[in-house]
């Protein structure tokens, strides 16, 4: 029926189509009721009216299929019912082109570009009604929110930074030095002068281009042949090389090869007054820059000089580092992240990873369903609006698996720096950059973190606190942070350094200072009520030590060392755990039975390896050690670690244990006041242990006097700080029986 419409009915058509195409949608219904208004020779006649309709139902019938309904009456007449108004309409067109232009003002990458536009024309052919819609917004929305391209720039004053970093944290010397080397490379890499060869036979065209490029700042040397450009390069490279094409004996072609076989990131910008589209093609194909043509344009060549280095110098930022600080409770590891993020003035966000089992979580869910979300990496990126801060992941000791997947696997591709600058969330389904990006994960512990993930990450470890660092950062900090806390403006109270030292060592047992900064806080409280009870007109308080018993109470922790005696079967041992070091006393007892040796206190399957083999190499070493060679044969041995309810385990107590089995064997008393840390081979050898600082520091807190560590760890010595090496006596062996008289006193009475 179309067919016999004439010429200007069609134009009219299509103007009706142009002008109504918006507002105008149909469904099947329609579609079938004007094929049949169409085969009906009665409606021939009302082919000028019914021609518009038909065509606008056959081009919108597949876009728009659920928005209206066709009624067809007896005359014939074909009308249609709009279930929208037109300016609702107008409004679902209206957020179409809206979030277009969003996109395109997005600053996207171009491939991820490409995708939110396709995204986009899915939705221009959907109903605003489906879930696929709703789904397919956020989406978009979402895309066009995270912050591609978005950085903060550091600030590289490393004066400010270390003034910073030792107003907010008293010691970490080691982590402060990392980061300062961190700001120093930035520097270095920020202040280079980038090079340029100028490579052509016309002086007046090297003499302009040596000026121009000297005044924008850049290092310039210049040639005037060929040759003489291939000995340069020789000698040095270069950022950029500008050559002429036509040169006597080596001509521009042959500089750009030399060049890019020498080093292929040094680009080469080729000029000419001869230019072909052969030789265009054959300098491109070869790896040119750009090809510019003679005469020279300086606003061109100084543009293309820009790109180029923008590029180079992309290539040449240093990664963010990804950091692990390793270390017992309460040591400032999450403050100290603040600080960094504070030094560089970057944006701070931190996520817990702790008891984390779905790998979704990291990397996002599939948009497959409604709800779906990136993962916890996007949101926090996109929540900081910049692709570059200081991301927290605290607690990565504690990070769960089970069914659903492996975060810490996961966290592979996010903490590898060959890996992270093209990280794929499930949601996004695009690369995503983070390399940019500061990651400092915080643990108590490395035992518990994989080898591949531990692997990718540049770990620090974080000691206890000495007694005077505890003091120092007690009046600094937390004293002042309290008192502000608990409301005394007016009359803060004093606390005296007796008093704090009190607090140290009676009231608190741990290598942190959450403990300190909670008895402070009591202190403080206790202070405020005081106040009120006389009405708010009291003087400061002076805070002593007899005061700080009346407030807090009896002591809590006692120098078990320092107050026990010494007894034959027991010794001191030193063990690490995630708290920190810790004091460790190992009982043996013997007693009528038929050789065998039993062991309890909750030990693990090293530690009781490292038993078996302190008793094997007693037996095998008798006439050394004055015990009878028949000793084990009518009586058993009972080897007993306190505190049974506390899991124990590792290879450094078999030092320990071995001196409390000689001690019983030998009836001679064990002196308590020296603690020994060391794995024992059958042979008798003393091999290296880890937490040598944190084991000195709890030696220190329970008073003991001496400690002997393998020689093998002296390395390690020198972490431990001065003023505990200047009140403990520390001893190296490389063998047990270095120290058997050393540690045993002499024989005890019967």
């Amino acid at each position: 029926m179309i067919c016999g419409a004439n010429k200007e009915l069609m134009e009219r058509a299509s103007r009706y189509i142009s002008q109504h195409q918006r507002v105008l949608c149909a469904n099947y219904m329609i579609y079938q009721s004007v094929i049949k208004c169409c085969v009906n020779t009665e409606l021939v006649a009302k082919c000028n009216e019914m021609t518009p309709f038909m065509m606008v139902a056959t081009r919108f019938f597949s876009c728009y299929p659920k928005r209206a309904s066709c009624i067809v009456t007896e005359e014939g007449d074909l009308r249609m019912r709009i279930f929208k108004k037109d300016e609702e309409l107008e409004e679902d067109f209206k957020e179409i082109e809206e979030l277009r232009e969003t996109v395109l003002g997005a600053n996207m990458p171009p491939h991820v570009e490409k995708v939110a536009l396709k995204e986009l024309e899915k939705l221009s052919k959907t109903g605003p009604s489906s879930a696929e819609y709703s789904i397919g917004t956020n989406y978009i929305d979402y895309m066009v929110h995270l912050p591609w391209n978005t950085v903060t720039e550091d600030n590289l004053d490393m004066k400010r930074a270390e003034s910073i970093l030792e107003r907010e944290h008293y010691g970490l010397t080691e982590i402060k030095d990392r980061i300062l080397e961190h700001l120093a490379v930035r520097i270095l890499k920020l202040s280079r002068r980038h090079r340029i060869l100028v490579v052509d036979d016309e002086k007046m065209t090297r003499m302009n281009l040596e000026h121009v490029f000297t005044k924008d700042g850049y290092e310039v040397l210049t040639a005037a042949s060929g040759i003489e450009a291939l000995k340069l390069l020789e000698e040095g490279s270069f950022d950029v090389i500008v050559t002429d094409l036509k040169m006597e004996k080596v001509d521009g072609l042959t500089v750009l090869e030399k060049a890019k076989a020498k080093d292929p990131t040094t680009e080469v910008i080729i000029i000419t007054g001869y230019a072909t589209v052969t030789t265009a093609v054959e300098a491109m194909q070869k790896g040119s820059y750009q090809f510019l043509a003679k005469p020279l344009k300086l606003v061109e060549v100084r543009s293309t000089i820009e790109k180029v280095l923008m590029k180079k110098r992309a290539r040449l930022q240093s990664k963010g580092p990804a950091l692990c600080l390793v270390g017992p409770p309460g040591t400032g590891k999450t403050s100290l992240g603040m600080s960094i993020a504070r030094s560089l003035e970057r944006r701070f966000t931190r996520i817990s990873l702790a008891g984390m089992k779905d790998e979704a979580q990291i990397r996002g869910h599939r948009r497959s369903y409604v709800g779906a979300l990136p993962g916890r990496i996007i949101q926090e990126i996109r929540r900081m609006e910049f692709k570059n801060p200081v991301f927290m992941l605290d607690e990565l000791d504690k990070i769960g698996q089970d069914f659903k997947g492996d975060p810490a696997s996961a966290l592979l591709e996010v903490l590898d720096p060959e890996q992270n600058s093209q990280f794929m969330d499930h949601y996004l389904d695009v690369p995503f950059d983070l390399s940019k990006v500061m990651f400092i994960a915080t643990a108590n512990t490395t035992d518990l973190i994989p080898g591949p993930l531990l692997d990718r990450l540049e770990v620090l470890y974080l000691s206890g606190y000495t007694e005077k660092e505890k003091q120092e950062i007690a009046y600094r900090y937390l004293i002042p942070r309290e008192i502000q806390e608990a409301g005394l403006f007016d009359a803060p109270p004093e606390f005296t350094t007796d008093a704090i030292n009190r607090i140290i060592r009676e009231y608190t047992r741990e290598a942190g200072l959450r403990n300190l900064q909670r008895q402070i806080a009591s202190v403080c409280r206790k202070t405020a009520r005081d106040v009120l009870k006389n009405d708010g007109h009291m003087p400061a308080k002076k805070i002593t030590p007899e005061v700080i018993e009346q407030m807090l109470g009896p002591r809590k922790f006692y120098f078990e060392v320092a107050e026990a005696e010494d007894k034959v079967g027991v010794a001191t041992g030193l063990a690490w755990a995630e708290t920190g070091g810790q004091i460790i006393f190992i009982e043996a007892t013997k007693m009528r039975g038929e050789g065998h040796l039993l062991l309890t206190g909750s030990l693990g399957n090293v530690m009781k390896e490292s038993a078996q083999a302190a008793l094997s190499y007693i037996r095998s070493h008798t006439t050394l050690l004055n015990i009878p060679e028949d000793f084990f044969k009518d009586q058993d041995i009972h080897v007993h670690v306190p505190a049974g309810a506390t899991p124990k385990d590792g290879p450094s107590a078999g030092l320990a244990i071995a001196i409390a089995l000689i001690s019983l064997l030998t009836n001679r008393p064990s002196r308590r006041d020296v603690a020994l840390t060391g794995e024992l081979t059958l042979s008798g050898m003393i091999l290296p242990v880890g937490g040598v600082k944190d084991k000195a520091l709890a030696a220190h807190r329970a008073g003991v006097k001496c400690v002997v560590f393998p020689d093998r760890n002296d390395a390690d010595l020198r972490e431990i700080p001065e003023e505990i090496k200047r009140n403990l006596e520390i001893i190296t062996i490389r063998e047990l029986i270095d120290i058997v008289d050393k540690v045993l006193k002499e024989r005890a009475p019967q």
